[in-house]
């Protein structure tokens, strides 16, 4: 008899480090030598701003001991406000003067999952006239902020992903806990519609496998973000889908509007339009979704979401089209213009991008 032993040698992974020696020196310092630190991100903050905001204030009082404040442009979804910590998070639209104070006298200023400071709208002067330090950290193209240190990585699947490689990086995740882990792990969740696009890079599987270690419960996470809505958005969701949506077969895309009247018919709050984008993607073929939604309050303004598979840039799209930009598979923009021209526009759109969609 012959016994046959198969022996397995298991490599510890090393993620790369994402700033050089000379800027990690830096960061650390500057940490600890500032007293006043905030950490802003963009308007309409989603899953991945609150999350790495707040995660990386979070690491900021677990490992240095420094209490950041979290200001935020407007106001957040309904669904995001379980996340540990989302309490003490001010909102700039509601508290504009202390805000403005705050930011004047900053030593520190942290710019999460923004690539410009006019994506943090009627904060954009308080944030460029401040004379803090400014250290970016983004996944989009093309950053344009005046950061002594820029963390800029677009082929990240989300900011709270470089939080946590810069954490990794410090030598510090063993210290933190799940009031870290929880915001991470949810803000790359909803920026890759829980691991569906942007995420097969084998090292995200990694660090979800790092961030269970501090007990979290992924499937919690999921129901809390996902499975946490009113009837009314149930109900808004089957109005759009059946009533709304127009698609283009022959081209394999769509389009839907929610105007102003819908809103109003299910009682919209921030965030029951969160996901509907992707929804159309479930037809067989399918290649791009295209939301088209009336702000609540402005007249003749149109916010674009755009979601697409495979190769298909709905971000090219966006810049040509949508005065936006973003990922290859998820972009976003506005219109200043009434629904019925903002649907024109998107018409243009499909048909200039159709060899590719076909």
């Amino acid at each position: 008899m012959f016994s046959t032993r198969f022996f397995v040698t298991l490599h510890p992974i090393m993620l790369k480090d994402i700033i050089t020696p000379e800027q990690q020196a830096l960061l650390i310092n500057l940490i600890k030598e500032s007293e006043t630190i905030i950490c802003v991100c963009h308007q309409n903050p989603d899953g991945d701003a609150l999350g790495s905001c707040l995660a990386w204030a979070e690491l900021l009082k677990s490992v240095y001991d420094k209490t950041a404040q979290v200001i935020v442009p407007d106001q957040y979804p309904d669904y995001l406000q379980w996340l540990p910590n989302s309490d003490k998070i001010i909102r700039y639209d509601k508290h504009r003067e202390g805000c403005d104070w705050t930011l004047a006298h900053a030593d520190l200023v942290f710019c999460l999952d923004f690539n410009s400071p006019g994506r943090t709208a009627e904060m954009e002067q308080a944030l460029t006239t401040s004379p803090a330090k400014k250290v970016l950290i983004d996944h989009h193209l093309d950053p344009n902020v005046d950061a002594v240190i820029s963390v800029s990585r677009p082929e990240a699947s989300s900011t709270s992903e470089l939080v946590f490689r810069l954490a990794w990086q410090l030598g510090c995740f063993e210290q933190l806990t799940k009031h870290f882990a929880v915001p991470v792990y949810c803000g790359m969740m909803t920026d890759t519609g829980g691991f569906t696009y942007n995420s097969c890079d084998s090292d995200i599987y990694f660090i979800i496998s790092q961030l269970l270690t501090k007990r979290i419960n992924k499937d919690k996470i999921y129901r809390n973000v996902y499975h946490n809505f009113s009837e009314n958005r149930l109900r808004l969701m089957g109005f759009v889908m059946y009533q709304r949506l127009v698609v283009d077969a022959e081209r394999h895309a769509s389009y839907f509007t929610i105007s102003r009247d819908d809103m109003r018919r299910f009682h919209f709050i921030k965030g029951d339009a969160e996901g509907l984008v992707n929804m159309p993607l479930q037809i067989k073929g399918h290649k791009l979704s295209i939301s088209l939604r009336e702000d609540t309050e402005k007249d003749n303004l149109i916010w674009v979401s755009l979601r697409s598979v495979d190769q298909f840039p709905c971000n090219e799209m966006a810049t040509r089209f949508f005065n936006g930009g973003g990922h290859l598979n998820a972009s976003g923009g506005k219109l200043n213009c009434s629904l019925q021209e903002a649907v024109m526009v998107a018409q243009k759109a499909i048909l200039a991008f159709e060899d590719q969609l076909k």
